[in-house]
């Protein structure tokens, strides 16, 4: 049995086959679907989220990590050294209170026999890199 339709396009939207021996089919509950393709665009969408937000942070601590080279850098070449420095090598800074100037120096503060000079206050160690940059180093000898 065939039920007489003229609008063929009428028949995808029909909840019920049009024709004896068509296969059934349900209707597509399209708030279902709608809602679980929204739940997997965000979870999806939050993911990569999360995987932009950690990149983000790797490039934060870098971008800290070079504020604070160039931040060494800048007190060492203001302060007072005579001697030409070696990549590689570490020296200590220190503030000289009577003159109002940092003094860069190959001994640090473990390294005097009778103390500090007076006057003077440790700042940091620190590292000439091979682009002419100064890193601070911490007490296990690694930049910070």
């Amino acid at each position: 049995m065939k039920i007489d339709d003229k609008d063929p396009e009428r028949h995808a939207g029909i909840e019920y086959p049009m024709e004896v021996g068509a296969p059934v089919f349900a209707p597509i509950k399209v708030l279902e679907e709608k809602d679980k393709a929204v739940n997997i665009a965000r979870q999806n969408a939050k993911q990569e989220y999360d995987r932009i937000m950690e990149q983000a942070e790797v490039l934060m601590r870098q971008a800290k990590a070079l504020q604070a080279r160039l931040d060494a850098t800048e007190m060492v070449h203001g302060a007072k050294f005579s001697f030409n420095p070696i990549h590689g090598k570490i020296y200590h800074l220190y503030a000289d209170s009577k003159n109002s100037v940092n003094v860069l120096i190959h001994n640090g503060p473990m390294d005097w026999s009778c103390g500090i000079p007076q006057n003077w206050m440790y700042l940091m160690a620190v590292k000439k890199l091979g682009d002419s940059t100064w890193a601070v180093i911490d007490g296990d000898n690694n930049p910070i």
